[in-house]
């Protein structure tokens, strides 16, 4: 009987901790994989900045891109065509024709 105890016992164990694992892979599949997806793409998308895209920046400024830099873009905002420079990671949205965002 002891050597049937002592052969369930990691059995056991890994039962007990099923659980835990589950609750795991469902944070990792619901949570974090699509955090990581969507950043990448928003890192694409501040890769593929160029002269002349309509970009809308996280504090609501939308502007037509005039210059890229390493790590910042210039914008012209509307109506009085003011020149703003802006960091990158600061854009929200790029739309590079009516309607289309990226």
């Amino acid at each position: 009987m002891a050597a049937f105890l002592a052969a369930a016992n990691p059995l056991q164990s890994l039962v007990s901790f099923a659980p835990f694992i589950l609750i795991f892979v469902v944070f990792y599949l619901f949570m974090i994989r699509p955090g990581q997806q969507r950043q990448k793409s928003w890192q694409q998308m501040l890769t593929s900045l160029k002269a002349g895209d309509k970009v809308t920046t996280n504090g609501g400024l939308r502007g037509i891109v005039i210059a890229v830099r390493d790590d910042s873009v210039q914008l012209r905002v509307p109506p009085d065509n003011l020149r703003l420079e802006v960091v990158k990671s600061a854009i929200a949205t790029v739309s590079t024709a009516e309607g289309e965002t990226k």
